[in-house]
């Protein structure tokens, strides 16, 4: 007994060294922070930065480095390890999350932004770090560069107002690429210069090391992970542990090319960019495994390095706390009004250029932590900072949300009317057919499902009603379970529903009615009899028992394989009441893939799809090539390219854009398009419109049915 209590005081006794006990510690914290802060509006990362002072060595001291572990004669600290983790971790994700697309449409008023939100900072910081605060030339340019970054921390604030595509959000996310490339440069001479080194050698080594470190990472890393990509498809595990091993070789590769390993992680994140979409599987793995663990032990760790008795021991450490936040805020008001005059933006704009690019958070940490590590600043302007950290973080949610409410008053909100049906409302419906093909189909509806609506995505199994349909019913839920799980990796939420009929297409039609489904996602139809082409394949069925848009999909080959979204759209498609709908899709489509679109259609039909992507104010580059000889369907592939994903816009029978040449698409372009990836899209139609919604077999176009087949036995070559 004596020898159990005397264990157990050992154990929590301060500081606290038994490995599981202190990870039990920082788990219970990672744990509690977010639930006991969040009610007072504290951000995440000051609550887990703050619970670090308070269980840290300068505070309660129940946290302090961990034991040793051995490993080749070499000590490695966890504490030290998981936080340079996490370091690494917030630059990679901030170069994986900017979006491309949307730097490349507004380039220029994103450089200029940037310049401004990065000259202006440090113009103001230098001075009064150097002169004010008497501090030395490289602490002070350090100092000052730190000024210059900014963290999107209010982004989601825009984002529930809806505003998220107004040009001024545009710009500031934009000029984040500079202003964080800028300083993590400037980083890494200073670096340099407090070694000592900052002579011609330095700088010749600097410029081609540089060089041959962005040719590895932009020139070689994203053609090793595209061929990973699709080789190993079905590995997902290994998709994660392979964009781990690239983000800390980059890390690694940076420090021998005589940077910051952090430059590295960024340049990593960019690397990556557009190979991982962001409503991607595996982005939900980077992002959960990364704020889960990595991240809040970086955070931890920095909290256990403040020690707030500094403030206490005179009145110097609060003046330089109270100044580096006032020239932060300052700096970055001015260089987002002066943005506001230069393009002539709204009082609300400029607030929300303010608001966004006012936080100071993950880019300035991570640079404020390597100066401290390399002994160029002191404690002074780490406790500083940190108090600089929350103070911004605060204005910049107050900012942004009161910036987002106005503009949304004042009816600049993004529109949502390009959508039939309202986003927050849209209902996915997803039958099951080939259990080896749904994978795909449920990544696809994943990246195309709106990110507004609360209802889950729908997948549906129709069971024969016969004498084996209770066991068949078991089977269809087990393979319900399976989809489940899949989906579950991208944390898509699935509604699993069974249903017993006669047929299988009027058990998909009256499902799609019981939701109100404004979307249908099918597989590719699978070869038929010659019965069934004659009475009603089971795909026209589904149409004809239908109102929704369909998409038909063939997703042999993954999805990053593609360089481009080839659309061939047929003359009078802008009138099918379904246009809108397809057209923003596509849009997302291309979005999330980071690649552009072509459209090929009549000049009557690009008039009307250019109003279509100028009301969604989509950052997707696009282009259109005429075709007007729509009786000739095989002329299409004159505009097909093997690295395009195919998508093929047709109509339902007697609909205003329907056409003969339409007839049999799928299993046409299916024949003739073997080894790509297909999409055949049949627009929604208003309902009760159309003859046959309740008959099991067609009989008006039986006769046309008849002489297809029977034309197709003398052009079997075609």
């Amino acid at each position: 007994m004596d020898n159990f209590l005397h264990e157990i005081s050992e154990a929590f006794s301060k500081p606290i060294t038994n490995p599981v006990l202190v990870f039990t510690i920082i788990l219970t914290i990672i744990l509690i922070s977010p639930i006991i802060l969040r009610p007072i509006k504290v951000p995440g990362i000051i609550g887990l930065i703050l619970f670090g002072v308070l269980f840290g060595p300068h505070g309660l001291n129940w946290l302090s480095k961990i034991d040793k572990v051995t490993l080749q004669g070499n000590g490695v600290d966890a504490i030290d390890l998981f936080s340079t983790i996490g370091l690494l971790y917030i630059m990679f994700i901030a170069g994986l999350e900017l979006d491309m697309n949307e730097f490349k449409k507004t380039k220029n008023k994103s450089l200029l932004f940037g310049f401004l939100t990065f000259v202006i900072p440090i113009s103001i910081g230098f001075p009064v770090c150097f002169y004010f605060l008497g501090y030395d030339l490289l602490p002070s340019i350090l100092i000052a560069s730190m000024f210059a970054t900014h963290t999107l921390v209010s982004y989601p604030i825009v984002n529930s107002y809806g505003v998220s595509k107004n040009e001024a959000v545009a710009i500031t996310i934009g000029g984040t690429i500079l202003t964080d490339t800028a300083v993590l440069i400037i980083l890494a001479i200073l670096t340099g210069a407090s070694q000592g080194q900052l002579d011609q050698q330095f700088w010749v080594t600097l410029g081609v090391s540089f060089a041959v470190f962005l040719l590895i990472m932009f020139g070689i890393i994203p053609k090793i992970a595209k061929w990973f990509f699709q080789k190993i498809e079905s590995e997902k595990t290994a998709h994660y542990i392979f964009v781990l091993a690239v983000v800390f070789f980059a890390a690694f590769l940076a420090e021998i090319a005589g940077l910051e390993p952090i430059i590295g992680a960024f340049v990593a994140g960019l690397a990556l960019n557009k190979l991982i979409p962001h409503s991607s599987a595996l982005m939900n793995r980077i992002e959960f495994i990364g704020n889960a663990i990595f991240i809040p032990f970086f955070l931890i760790s920095v909290g256990m390095i403040v020690d707030v008795s500094v403030l206490t021991k005179g009145p110097m450490a609060l003046i330089i706390a109270g100044t580096l936040t006032l020239v932060a805020v300052t700096g970055k008001f001015l260089a987002a009004t002066a943005t506001t005059i230069l393009f002539k933006y709204s009082k609300n704009q400029r607030n929300l250029i303010f608001g966004l690019s006012n936080a100071h958070a993950a880019a300035t940490l991570a640079v404020i932590m390597v100066g401290y590590d390399r002994g160029i600043i002191d404690e002074n302007v780490l406790n500083g900072t940190i108090l600089l950290i929350l103070v911004t973080c605060i204005i910049a949610s107050l900012v942004t949300e009161n910036a987002s409410r106005k503009i949304v008053v004042e009816g600049h909100q993004d529109d949502e009317h390009v959508e039939h049906v309202p986003e927050h409302e849209e209902q996915i419906l997803i039958p099951i057919a080939n259990l080896d093909k749904m994978e795909p189909i449920l990544d696809f509806a994943t990246l195309i499902k709106s990110k507004k609506s609360h209802h889950p995505l729908n997948i549906l199994s129709v069971v024969a009603d016969n004498e084996q349909a209770e066991r068949n019913m078991a089977n269809a839920r087990r393979n319900l379970d399976n989809m489940a799980r899949y989906a579950s990796g991208s944390e898509t939420e699935v509604e699993l529903l069974t249903t017993i009929d006669y047929n299988i297409a009027s058990g998909i039609g009256r499902t799609s009615k019981e939701l109100f489904a404004d979307c249908l996602i099918l597989g590719w139809p699978s070869a038929t009899s010659f019965v069934e082409k004659i009475v009603g394949e089971k795909t026209e069925s589904i149409l004809n028992r239908t109102d929704a848009n369909l998409f038909m999909c063939r997703l042999d080959n993954p999805f990053l394989s593609h360089k481009s979204i080839t659309i061939f759209v047929p003359p009078l498609a802008e009138s099918e009441v379904g246009f809108e709908y397809w057209m923003e899709k596509m849009v997302k489509l291309a979005q999330e893939l980071s690649i552009p679109l072509m459209f090929v259609c009549d000049t009557r039909t690009q008039s009307a799809a250019e109003g279509v992507l100028e009301m969604v104010q989509t950052s997707v580059p696009f282009t259109f090539n005429n075709y007007e000889d729509w009786d000739n369907i095989f002329g299409l592939a004159t505009f097909s390219n093997t690295d395009a994903l195919l998508v093929f816009v047709s109509a339902r029978y007697g609909e205003v854009s329907y056409r003969d040449s339409l007839d049999g698409l799928a299993k046409r372009v299916g024949r003739y398009f073997r080894n790509q990836n297909l999409i055949l899209i049949f627009p929604s139609r208003r309902e009760n419109q159309h003859i046959d919604d309740y008959e099991d077999v067609q009989t008006a176009p039986i006769f046309r049915k008849i002489s297809r087949e029977i034309g197709n036995m003398f052009n079997k070559d075609r």
